[in-house]
């Protein structure tokens, strides 16, 4: 067995190969749409089913590794990526690339909870495993999407050449998570209603469901819309963000276009790693604010064609994302008790990855409508509208803690 920090080296690497592979694709889908004579409806609907997918694996065997353990969760949805990746590999029309992306989605889904709580599981302390557990999704995106643009413009098999790389990486990563410790699992020997004396069946957690602790709900309700707020824009850039640095601002190489998408995702490592560098009181405050401003620059930048503008509204808007999403992740992991990690993270990321889809789903429909430039400024002010809600969610929050305090006082 690997030791702390080398366990938690695998499992934080883990976890950004395996949202590499969501951006993987995002280069091609021009070349998809051109290839396969697909629309941008179709392109939204490629994307989607990805989502689905994903969903149905958090809603069935997300919290799995809560019961059976991290290690075989994880390995199995490992070589269930890999074999996506070999899907890709030999797309050879519409067909292909939706089954692809489904049991991509699957695998993505199946592995996103459980390694979240093994990163968190395997930290050397809470807010280093914060910070990395929030930080591997954007690293993760980031790398799949400027390996991808690169591969496309400069190597030779442009169709293929990724998706080969990462399902070696995947398929090497299967076996290395089987050297991560297991932790102790406090709740191994409850049963479903949480009462001593029976293992929890393994069959009753494939059941579809979404569940918190009592502890954790209100602190989930209240993140919520920052939650919603930051996967809606990186649903954006991995749909429509292509499509939008082509065709609205000029961008004909692919190599640039994975660099464009892979700036906002890696602005987020960086805002994740500032958040913990502030203030508790000012982390919150500066990941709203931040993703906010970027939407705005962004915004003004598509209306204006300008590629420059657009890049520093990206940089602000990833800065945002990072921080909000680390703010929403440390707070759950301080409020989510061991034993229901798994089924937490879970939970959270099926709110993320349904903000990440119905927008971009619906933003798609709306190209064919109206045209590309309005669905992307009216997607930013969706983005600039959830923030607005998230700050109005957060100050009721303190003002009823602070109430619940003053009471409190008051009896003693």
């Amino acid at each position: 067995m690997l030791g702390r920090s080398a366990a938690f080296v695998v499992a934080a690497t883990v976890g950004a190969a395996t949202l590499s592979a969501a951006s993987a694709p995002s280069p091609l889908y021009p070349v998809y749409q051109r290839l396969f004579g697909f629309s941008s409806l179709v392109l939204t609907v490629v994307f989607a089913v990805y989502v689905v997918a994903l969903l149905v694996a958090l809603l069935t065997v997300g919290s799995v590794s809560d019961i059976v353990g991290r290690r075989p969760v994880a390995s199995a949805a490992l070589v269930l990526l890999a074999v996506g990746m070999m899907l890709f590999a030999g797309a050879e029309g519409t067909g292909t690339l939706l089954v692809a992306r489904i049991v991509q989605g699957f695998a993505v889904g199946a592995a996103t909870g459980t390694i979240t709580a093994m990163i968190l599981d395997a930290a050397p302390g809470p807010v280093i495993g914060s910070v990395v557990s929030s930080a591997f999704s954007p690293l993760g995106i980031a790398i799949g999407a400027v390996l991808s643009g690169a591969l496309v413009e400069f190597a030779p098999l442009p169709r293929q050449l990724v998706y080969w790389v990462l399902g070696a990486v995947y398929v090497v990563l299967a076996g290395l998570v089987w050297l991560v410790p297991e932790p102790g699992r406090e709740g191994a020997e409850r049963n479903v209603d949480g009462h001593e004396g029976t293992r929890p069946s393994v069959w009753r957690s494939l059941v579809p469901s979404a569940a918190l602790p009592v502890e954790v709900a209100p602190t989930f309700a209240a993140l919520a819309p920052s939650i919603s707020a930051t996967w809606a824009l990186a649903g954006l850039y991995l749909s429509l963000g292509s499509s939008v640095i082509g065709d609205l601002l000029g961008v004909t190489s692919h190599f640039v276009i994975g660099l464009v998408l892979g700036v906002f995702f890696a602005s987020g490592i960086a805002g994740t790693a500032l958040s913990a560098a502030l203030r508790p009181q000012l982390r919150e405050p500066f990941g709203y604010g931040a993703l906010a401003a970027g939407v705005a620059v962004t915004m003004a930048a598509t209306a204006s064609s300008s590629l420059p503008v657009y890049l520093v509204g990206s940089v602000l808007a990833g800065a945002g994302f990072g921080a909000s999403f680390r703010f929403a992740v440390n707070a759950l992991g301080e409020k989510a008790p061991p034993e229901s990690r798994g089924e937490v993270f879970a939970t959270m990321y099926i709110v993320s990855y349904l903000a990440f889809s119905v927008p971009a789903l619906v933003a798609g429909l709306a190209v064919e409508a109206v045209g590309l430039e309005p669905t992307a400024l009216g997607y930013g002010c969706l983005v600039i509208a959830l923030v607005a809600g998230a700050s109005v969610a957060s100050a009721r929050i303190r003002r009823r803690g602070a109430s619940d305090t003053t009471k409190k006082q008051e009896q003693a």
